[in-house]
């Protein structure tokens, strides 16, 4: 746009409008083209628009509007929201804005063609699938999306009440005029460490025990609506049990019986879990931790308990090897040729770890004469057996 002294010049390209105003009142509007405009007194003024998917100011409309409206309702498509109600705005059939409530836009549709579909929110919080489509998810202040997996329950909460449990997926609600909140509750077992304190027992022995806890959660409507944390209450819940059952017990009975101790505490427990939707699948002792001093106490009694059982083993293995012996002794002494036998075994033993035997026959004699020595003290032998 420029001037010369009697004339405004003003340049429209395609896909652009000019509003004519004269000392500020709107005159016509200026189509595409090269325009000369006599303005000696310079009254002109051309404020040039875009007009391809492109907005106009709403208060600019409304004034427009009031003064020329067919004007108005060729240029423009006006799309106005009421409460509890959202507009979707879209450009040649793609979607572009999404007007909240209590709101007018206003878009040129020259050159583009406008359509509004309009959304009541209000009787129904749900975001529809094709909906969901058309709108954006990043910062968007009029709704809200979450997915629940497939080990997980949801509750939606709408200002505060229980509306329903979500079934696993995506869902997305409208959060215009209301307050919506999905809790999210994950139904796998989960493991839970509990670490007491300090405490006595019967017996005045300061020890501290450290469990472990599996659970999960079975009704996720009655957990969520009597505990507010459940890992917390539940530690809490086992320190106390876990208190009474050592402070009723002596320290040898605490290391004795932990399987006795463990069906004690699960079954308070689980008496005590049973209105809040949570199921306590196990619980047991993990660890005993014993002060210093009571530490190396017991470790003596251990001690000296293994080795008066050792010492027990061993007079049991010799006693027995004695009365084996004796049982040996009988039999030789009953029986000749087995005691001969043992002395054939022994002489074998002792051959065995013999390099090399010499046989002298005498000075004099040769091998003739060891064989028939041999044979001699064979019979001899033999002879004075018979005798």
């Amino acid at each position: 746009m420029s001037r010369s002294v009697l004339t405004l010049h003003v340049t429209v390209k395609d896909g652009e409008r000019a509003l004519l105003t004269r000392n500020g009142r709107f005159e016509r509007v200026l189509e595409p083209g090269r325009h000369r405009l006599f303005d000696p007194a310079r009254e002109l003024v051309a404020e040039v628009f875009a007009i391809v998917r492109a907005e106009f100011p709403s208060d600019r409309y409304a004034v427009l509007k009031a003064a020329h409206p067919d004007l108005a309702a060729t240029l423009f498509e006006a799309v106005e929201t009421k409460a509890g109600e959202l507009a979707v705005v879209c450009y040649d059939g793609r979607p572009a804005h999404l007007v909240g409530p209590w709101t007018t836009r206003v878009f040129w549709k020259v050159a583009t063609k406008i359509d509004a579909e309009r959304i009541d929110v209000a009787a129904d919080p749900r975001v529809a699938p094709h909906h969901l489509k058309m709108v954006s998810r990043e910062r968007n202040p009029y709704f809200t999306e979450v997915v629940i997996g497939s080990h997980e329950a949801g509750l939606l909460y709408v200002d505060g009440r229980l509306i329903e449990r979500l079934e696993p997926g995506r869902h997305a609600f409208w959060t215009v005029d209301r307050k919506v909140e999905v809790k999210r509750l994950d139904l796998r077992p989960q493991a839970v460490e509990i670490t007491a304190q300090e405490m006595l027992t019967r017996d005045r022995i300061a020890l501290r025990v450290t469990l472990t806890a599996l659970r999960r959660i079975a009704d996720p409507q009655r957990a969520v609506a009597a505990v507010t944390d459940i890992d917390a209450w539940l530690y809490r819940l086992v320190q106390f049990a876990i208190r009474e059952a050592v402070a009723a017990r002596t320290l040898d009975e605490v290391l004795s019986a932990k399987a006795v101790l463990d069906a004690e505490l699960r079954a308070y427990v689980r008496e005590r879990v049973a209105e809040t939707g949570v199921e306590v699948m196990e619980l047991g002792v993990k660890d005993v931790i014993l002060p210093g001093e009571i530490r190396e106490l017991v470790n003596k009694v251990v001690e000296a308990e293994r080795t008066a059982k050792a010492n027990l083993i061993r007079r049991q293995e010799e006693t027995a090897a004695t009365r084996s012996l004796l049982n040996t002794a009988k039999l030789m002494e009953e029986n000749p040729l087995l005691l001969r036998l043992k002395e054939l075994e022994s002489i074998e033993r002792l051959v065995e770890k013999v390099g090399r035997i010499d046989l002298h026959a005498g000075e004099g004699a040769g091998f003739d004469a060891l064989l028939t020595r041999l044979v001699r003290l064979k019979g001899a032998e033999a002879d004075s057996e018979r005798a």
